[in-house]
């Protein structure tokens, strides 16, 4: 059963090769399939303790380097397990409040998905106060038009560069701006949101590019926008959401520097992954579609929505806030060292966004790139 030796192998180099600290796709792409490489790793591991051959040297090497990996992934993966202590409360029956409540859908539409009817049933039947798309053209704005009745705010940016995106919103939307922070090809909406409770809720719709072959060379620009999301938000004293496609994994190293950088806190430890992508392939899929808070918020409902010819599928959340839930929740501990770490990740995306004639327009961004943001 050398087979066996070679898929342990495989599973030791591919957890290795996801701690190299380098942003080349070809390297952050381990950071995905962690779960694929886990169940890898875990029939390896069965098989070659039933495997009666002798224990040779080679043997026991790759064995004890099959359990390190496996403890590795374990780690990295089962936080968004129920076995692990849940991040964010759930808000009991007697706790529920309308007025203090939102409700979210996110969906990457794919642009050349036709499917539309799909989308707009789950909209009819779950009623969220807001629907965020992405990757959405004009050809699905004009399909999305609808609903337009029932979301009097709305925030259109239709791109046919896949990263096109609408906001549409039944509360009501004050100080909106659409940003390119690090790209003019890639728009963010930043905006206000009140609450049915006259409360003002910041939120952040996001849609950076993935390390891919076939997107971004590798992931600086991805971890630079969303860092520099994390620090301005830091400063921020108020309700905030940050929501979208944001092109990495929920356990990944930016992901959760971006969490402590941040204070934001994430729903789906001790619960579930909300794996998103890919939809067509059950095997193949991991978490790209997220969704953030701050503290003061619990949660209500989390559940991923059926298929809608996309290769994502839709999210759906529901959200209440209250002073309570502020008292119960603590954000993550924030280093002096992920200060540094996020300060040079935002640094070097600068620098490659200039680098790649991309004008760094977003105010936020010149601020980093002149200085006047510095580590606390």
């Amino acid at each position: 059963m050398i087979w066996v030796e070679i898929i342990a192998v495989l599973v030791i180099w591919l957890t290795f090769w996801s701690l190299i600290p380098r942003n080349e796709w070809w390297i952050r792409g381990a950071d995905f399939p962690r779960l694929q490489i886990l169940f890898l790793g875990v029939i390896a591991f069965i098989l070659l303790l039933v495997w009666d051959q002798p224990w040779n040297l080679t043997r026991k090497i790759i064995f004890i380097g099959l359990m390190a990996a496996l403890a590795y992934q374990l780690k990295m993966v089962l936080p968004y397990t129920f076995i692990w202590k849940k991040q964010v409360k759930h808000v009991r029956k007697h706790q529920l409040n309308l007025d203090r409540q939102i409700s979210l859908i996110i969906s990457n539409v794919l642009t050349t998905n036709n499917k539309y009817q799909l989308l707009l049933g789950q909209i009819q039947k779950y009623q969220p106060d807001l629907v965020l798309t992405l990757e959405s053209d004009r050809v699905w704005q004009k399909a999305l038009s609808v609903i337009e009745k029932d979301y009097p705010y709305r925030v259109p940016v239709p791109l046919d560069n896949l990263y096109g995106m609408h906001l549409y919103s039944r509360l009501e939307l004050k100080d909106t701006e659409v940003k390119f922070i690090l790209s003019d090809e890639i728009p963010s909406i930043h905006t206000t949101v009140i609450l049915r409770s006259g409360q003002p809720v910041q939120l952040y719709c996001l849609h950076p590019k993935p390390p891919s072959p076939t997107e971004a060379k590798d992931s600086t620009l991805r971890d630079a926008e969303l860092l520099i999301v994390g620090d301005q938000i830091k400063d921020l004293d108020e309700s905030c959401i940050v929501m979208g496609d944001l092109n990495d994994v929920a356990w990944s190293r930016t992901t959760r520097l971006f969490q402590r950088i941040s204070g934001l806190l994430d729903p789906r430890v001790g619960r579930h992954f909300v794996n998103t992508f890919h939809a067509d392939y059950p095997l193949l899929r991991w978490s790209l579609d997220h969704i953030f808070h701050s503290t003061d918020f619990a949660l209500v409902r989390m559940k991923r929505l059926s298929h809608i010819g996309s290769d994502h599928f839709p999210v759906y959340v529901v959200l209440q806030t209250g002073r309570i839930f502020e008292q119960l929740q603590e954000e993550l501990e924030q280093t002096d060292a992920d200060e540094r770490e996020a300060h040079e990740t935002i640094k070097e995306g600068i620098e490659k966004a200039e680098k790649e004639e991309k004008p760094v327009t977003d105010e936020i961004a010149q601020a980093y790139k002149n200085g006047i943001k510095q580590t606390e």
